[in-house]
């Protein structure tokens, strides 16, 4: 319900905003738009069209410009940049938290990276330039500086001396990190310990160590499973001497299960999950050429197996009418198990470990819905052309591909994710060629055998 509420909530934005855009009546636009989170900011910019896109950026504050193209995609985000002159860039870059501005710099024009690193001081300029040394999807690109450290040996009413004095706590500080002279990480103390707990009570006293931390160099897939398994609101990051560096928050993790979530939608149908909506159509029609084309080399492929049974397909007619509905089932029935399958994989479910299982698993409930819809498919086709041999080649040739696909859809991605092709993006097209495949030819093979 809050889902459908959410979009409800946007459907409504985008109407008021064409609405008043049309018009030309950028008052209503203004309020509108200073009503946002700039997240929300970032999702309309994405949802408009080119001109409209511009117009409602130009209304977006100064002072929220940084955060609004953190929360677009890199398409929507380098046609806004070029629109910006160099100052305006330079301001944005300056607002933001370095986490933020590490996953922004690469995109920024090459003209401003250096003016941006020299409105940093030198300890920013040298945390940013840690930050981009690490790769793109790694902890040490996610994690924020802005920590509170205490030691062990001091006591609470130490504490809350220095967070007066402080005057502000970094945003999602649900913990205090305990760390040694060295600043080695030694655990985590919970704000709301410090709060209720006697002022003469030890720092070591209240230590946590239950969570262990988070290496700089793992990857942010990981980090996000993490995340989602212990429901933690933050979590420290060291190196490999554990050296605590920083942390990382849960607003970047929901950004990260989220991309993760686009990725796996547009890469079933060969798309990037960073593809404006209104993109140039020369640009679209660019990227989307290359699937269209593997596609159709797949495509020739079954049409090839179909060739081989051109003199079963002249004399019973009744094979190309059905041959459809073979093709059809055992596709929908691999795209099944290949969709619960990457999926387990997206979530470190599925491996080498359990792989077997799986396939037995599977090609039992693919035996069970083959001999059900063996059965139906069969029965349909017998009364419709009153041919017990055509119903009884149909049902197996049914049979049969549902089991295929089955073991397709468990075979392919694992297979894929070896050879280091992201399942996601090509396991669509390869499992639809072989259920298709073994469906021609289990149907026209059965029925040039026992109908011709």
């Amino acid at each position: 319900m809050a889902e459908l509420a959410a979009l409800d909530k946007t459907a409504r934005q985008m109407k008021t905003l064409s609405q008043a855009l049309d018009s030309g009546r950028l008052g209503p636009v203004r309020r509108l738009v200073n009503t946002l989170t700039p997240a929300e900011i970032g999702s309309l910019l994405e949802a408009l069209p080119p001109t409209k896109r511009l117009m409602l950026w130009g209304l977006v504050d100064s002072e929220d410009d940084g955060e609004v193209l953190v929360h677009c995609n890199e398409e929507v985000r380098e046609s806004l940049l070029q629109d910006m002159d160099d100052e305006e860039i330079v301001a944005a870059a300056e607002s933001l938290d370095l986490d933020d501005l590490a996953d922004l710099f690469e995109d920024l024009p090459d003209t401003v990276t250096e003016n941006v690193l020299k409105s940093l001081d030198r300890t920013d300029r040298e945390r940013l330039e840690q930050a981009l040394s690490y790769p793109e999807d790694s902890a040490g690109r996610l994690l924020n500086p802005d920590i509170i450290t205490v030691r062990p040996d001091v006591t609470i009413d130490v504490v809350l001396r220095y967070l007066r004095l402080r005057g502000e706590m970094p945003d999602h500080t649900d913990h205090f990190y305990v760390v040694s002279r060295r600043n080695q990480y030694l655990g985590r103390v919970a704000v709301t310990r410090v709060l209720t707990s006697q002022l003469d009570t030890p720092i070591n006293e209240l230590i946590d160590d239950s969570q262990a931390p988070i290496v700089v160099t793992a990857e942010a897939e990981t980090v996000a499973k993490s995340f989602a398994d212990h429901d933690w609101i933050s979590a420290p990051v060291v190196d490999a001497n554990n050296v605590l560096l920083g942390r990382i928050t849960i607003d970047d993790m929901v950004d990260i299960i989220r991309a993760q979530a686009d990725h796996n939608v547009m890469s079933m149908a060969g798309l990037d999950e960073e593809e404006d909506l209104f993109a140039p159509v020369r640009r679209a029609t660019r990227k989307r050429a290359l699937w269209l084309g593997i596609n159709l080399l797949t495509a020739f492929l079954a049409s090839f197996v179909i060739g081989r049974f051109e003199i079963a397909l002249e004399q019973v007619v009744a094979l190309a009418i059905l041959m459809p509905v073979v093709a059809s089932m055992g596709g929908i029935a691999g795209t099944q198990t290949l969709t619960l399958i990457v999926r387990g994989m997206a979530l470190g479910q599925v491996s080498a470990s359990n792989a077997m299982a799986l396939l037995s698993k599977e090609m039992m409930v693919g035996g069970f819905n083959g001999v059900i819809w063996a059965i139906v498919v069969g029965a349909s086709a017998g009364l419709w052309f009153g041919d017990l041999r055509l119903a009884l080649v149909i049902a197996a040739a049914i049979a049969i591909n549902l089991l295929a696909a089955a073991a397709s859809g468990v075979m392919i991605p694992l297979l894929l994710r070896r050879l280091d092709i992201d399942p996601a993006l090509a396991g669509g097209v390869v499992l639809t060629t072989v259920t298709d495949c073994i469906g021609f030819l289990a149907f026209l093979g059965l029925g040039t055998a026992f109908l011709l």
